[in-house]
């Protein structure tokens, strides 16, 4: 965890004792403790600026090893100047839980995203993604474009998050597989290659909250 990571807060209604999800990001840390900018909610995408001090919080971020950890914290201070901030206490690392076994999580995914050829086999072309995790997405092929195996591609990725922003993501993919399907349509799974840590970053919580989202109306 560091100064620039993404990280989400897991505060509990006092009213309605329902648990609420914001998304933050780290702007700076000491030994002791995490400063934070203003958390957007994930659901309403409006920012709060008013947490009271001594509200307990779930916190979750992804490691260095791109697994999800959590940890229980506490807002400390409520920091007024050039670029507002939160004050969370840090626990230590004995005390972080990891939640998610799994290097990446898969959920399907409909996004927006461009692909051109390295070596200008085909045309530059738009298209929709079918699922995608932090170490890959598969696409759906337009008719007509000759897309092979071990082929490097360059894409550009569309990535709305529930904060309310929208990631523009330059990634380089290798496709793995062409998969033929009976109604003529083509899929292709691509792989990330050497991707950037920060939009790596990015991909997973997404997938993470696809998740969520998933998990609650299953609940429901």
């Amino acid at each position: 965890m560091k100064i620039g990571d993404f990280i989400t807060l897991i505060i509990k209604d006092k009213d309605s004792k329902e648990e609420e999800k914001f998304r933050s990001k780290i702007i700076d840390q000491n030994n002791n403790h995490i400063y934070i900018d203003y958390p957007i909610h994930m659901k309403t995408r409006r920012t709060k600026h008013y947490i009271e001090i001594g509200t307990p919080v779930t916190a979750e971020f992804i490691g260095q090893d791109q697994l999800l950890y959590q940890f229980k914290t506490t807002i400390v201070d409520r920091i007024r100047g050039n670029i507002p901030a939160y004050l969370l206490l840090l626990p230590n690392e004995d005390q972080f839980l990891r939640i998610q076994r799994r290097q990446y999580v898969r959920v399907n995914a409909s996004l927006d995203i461009a692909v051109q050829s390295n070596e200008f086999n085909f045309l530059p072309f738009t298209t929709v993604t079918m699922d995608i995790s932090g170490g890959g997405l598969s696409i759906i092929i337009p008719e007509g474009i000759p897309m092979t195996e071990s082929e490097r591609i360059n894409l550009t990725l569309v990535l709305p998050l529930h904060s309310g922003e929208y990631h523009y993501l330059e990634l380089i993919g290798e496709v793995v597989r062409v998969i033929h399907k009976q109604d003529s349509l083509r899929t292709a799974s691509i792989k990330f290659i050497s991707p950037e840590k920060q939009d790596q970053q990015v991909i997973i919580h997404y997938c993470f909250e696809v998740q969520r989202e998933e998990r609650q109306k299953e609940l429901m």
